[in-house]
């Protein structure tokens, strides 16, 4: 996903003039690109991350296009105050990029980890929040995010996603994307799980289960309109991320289907669960503690099916 990201900022820094680049102490080489035809908008604004979201709010106020970037906990959990006075309160068009969202720096241990800045960012006023789901999303998120008159929070996997989409999606924040239909169910994936949501609907395909797959990269706004009719159609509605079960994608979409009078007793909240992961191990060995990997995800989602 990060190199899909670089790829496409240093693309539209050839276009737009008036896009900056902030990075946390993190990317120098994956930017050379960048730097190569806008360095003097590249700005490696060191550990100083509360810093860098006032400077960007700052270059925003002055008619600019700040896009700031750094691993997902240090953008985050250390600069919220930052990201809710000096961007959100005044509606600036700040882009913040979290890198390795969720369980993405596993091996580094809790200070690396993400589960909880989806929760955060989605109740500040004014704030959108995108996760692509594949390299294909990023592309298209980036780009959307530099047309929004406020700020977008996007949240970004490391790298070596695998690509979900064969192609180029038609890409808009707030309007999910169905990438498989099916009648006996179906999974809102956000962000960098989706791939595991897709072998997930092939694994339930297999076994004679019929899954519909919906990439939902906007938690904030939701696509209310494509929620509708999905719930309209399924008697189960699994929701999938990579963040706590608490406040993440799950929850809202709970709000939202209490909110409309829709049924939250069709919804399958999966998620991180309420605690740290303090082993050492890759993704691969946390998703399979906490019952995230796709053999624990066919049997939660059978036995859902089954009552």
């Amino acid at each position: 996903m990060r190199n899909a990201f670089a790829k496409e900022v240093t693309a539209l820094a050839k276009e737009r003039s008036e896009i900056v680049f902030l990075s946390g102490d993190i990317g120098n080489r994956l930017f050379d690109g960048f730097k190569e035809i806008a360095d003097e908008r590249f700005f490696n604004c060191g550990v100083a991350e509360a810093n860098m979201i006032s400077v960007a709010a700052g270059l925003a106020a002055s008619g600019l296009k700040p896009i700031v970037y750094t691993i997902t906990p240090f953008i985050t959990y250390r600069t919220i105050e930052q990201i809710r006075v000096d961007v959100c309160y005044h509606n600036k068009p700040v882009v913040i990029v979290g890198v390795g969202s969720g369980m993405g720096y596993t091996s580094l241990g809790a200070t690396h980890h993400s589960c909880e800045d989806i929760a955060m960012m989605r109740s500040l006023p004014n704030m959108k929040v995108v996760c692509p789901g594949d390299p294909a999303e990023v592309t298209g998120a980036i780009r959307c995010a530099l047309e929004e008159s406020g700020p977008v929070y996007i949240r970004l996997g490391k790298k070596g996603e695998p690509a979900v989409h064969k192609k180029a999606p038609h890409f808009k924040i707030g309007e999910g994307i169905q990438l498989k239909s099916g009648k006996d169910l179906c999974i809102l994936a956000t962000g960098t799980i989706l791939h595991d949501g897709d072998l997930l609907v092939n694994e339930l395909q297999r076994r004679g289960v019929s899954a519909e797959l919906v990439s939902m990269h906007t938690v904030k706004p939701l696509d209310e309109r494509l929620l509708a009719e999905i719930f309209s159609r399924h008697k189960l509605v699994v929701t999938l991320e990579e963040h706590s079960r608490i406040g993440g994608f799950g929850s809202a979409i709970l709000e939202w289907a209490n909110d409309s009078g829709n049924e939250t007793s069709k919804i399958l909240r999966i998620g991180t669960p309420d605690e740290f992961y303090c082993k050492a191990g890759e993704r691969e060995d946390a998703f399979e503690s906490w019952g995230l990997s796709v053999d624990h995800l066919v049997k939660t989602v059978e036995r859902a099916l089954s009552k």
